[in-house]
C-alpha cells in the first residue's frame, strides 16, 4: 500500500480552517469541495488514458483522453457524499457508486447498510472518498468490497488519517500485491480511546450536515 500526504501550502490552509471548530457547516462543505478538488489532482496522477491525435485550427496533435472503462467513484456514506463534488468536478466523466457503511461505536466494526455498485467492476479503477481514516476497519472493508466485484486499481480519498488507521489497512492487506493507495491530506497524532481522530476535526458529517 502506498501512502501520500499532500504537502501545498493550500491543503494546509484549507485544512486548517476546517479543524477550527468555529467553521460553521456551509463553510465547512465548501471548504471540504475545495479541498477534495486538491487531494483529486494528486490521487489520480496515475489515472488510465490512452492515445489521441486531434486536429486543432493549424495541424494535428496528439493528446490523451481517459481510457475505457471510466473511474468508478465511490463515496462511503453519508460523510462521503460531501466530498463527491469535489471529486467529479476532476473527473465529471466517472461513474459514480454508493457505499454504505457505518462504524458500530461499540464494537469500532464496520456494518455496511446499502450498496449501489455495478455487479462487475472488471478492470475498473475505483476512487474511494471517506474523509476520516480513523480505525481503518471501514475503508479496509470497502476497498475489500471493491476487489471481490473486481476491481484492480483503488486509490483512497481521505481528508485525515490516524497512524492506526493507516497500519489496519496496511494489515489487513499484507501479502498481497492489489493496487492500493491512500490520499491524504495530513497523518494526524492518534485515535483517542473513543476511536477518533487527535487532534482531527471532529465528526466530518455532523461538521457536514448537522446532528442527526
Amino acid at each position: 500500500m502506498d501512502t501520500l500526504v499532500v504537502d501545498h501550502p493550500l491543503v494546509a490552509h484549507k485544512l486548517t480552517a476546517l479543524r477550527d471548530e468555529r467553521t460553521d457547516s456551509p463553510t465547512f462543505r465548501r471548504l471540504t469541495d475545495e479541498l477534495v478538488t486538491l487531494l483529486a489532482y494528486e490521487a489520480t496522477r496515475d489515472v488510465r488514458v490512452t492515445d489521441i491525435t486531434v486536429n486543432t485550427p493549424l495541424a494535428p496533435a496528439r493528446g490523451v483522453r481517459l481510457a475505457r472503462p471510466s473511474p468508478l467513484v465511490v463515496p462511503i456514506l453519508r460523510a462521503g457524499l460531501g466530498m463527491l463534488d469535489g471529486m467529479t468536478r476532476l473527473l465529471p466523466t466517472a461513474e459514480v457508486g454508493f457505499l454504505g457503511m457505518i462504524r458500530d461505536e461499540s464494537t469500532l466494526k464496520a456494518q455496511t447498510y446499502a450498496t449501489r455498485l455495478p455487479d462487475d467492476l472488471s478492470g475498473r479503477q475505483c476512487y474511494v472518498l471517506d474523509p476520516m481514516l480513523a480505525t481503518g476497519g471501514t475503508l479496509a472493508a470497502a476497498i475489500k468490497y471493491l476487489f471481490e466485484r473486481g476491481a484492480d486499481d483503488v486509490t483512497a480519498v481521505c481528508l485525515l488519517a490516524a497512524p492506526e488507521g493507516l497500519a489496519r489497512v496496511e494489515e489487513e492487506f499484507k501479502g498481497t500485491d492489489l493496487p492500493i493507495r491512500v490520499v491524504t491530506a495530513a497523518v494526524d497524532e492518534r485515535l483517542n480511546e473513543h476511536g477518533y481522530i487527535v487532534p482531527g476535526l471532529g465528526d466530518a458529517g455532523d461538521r457536514l450536515y448537522g446532528v442527526v
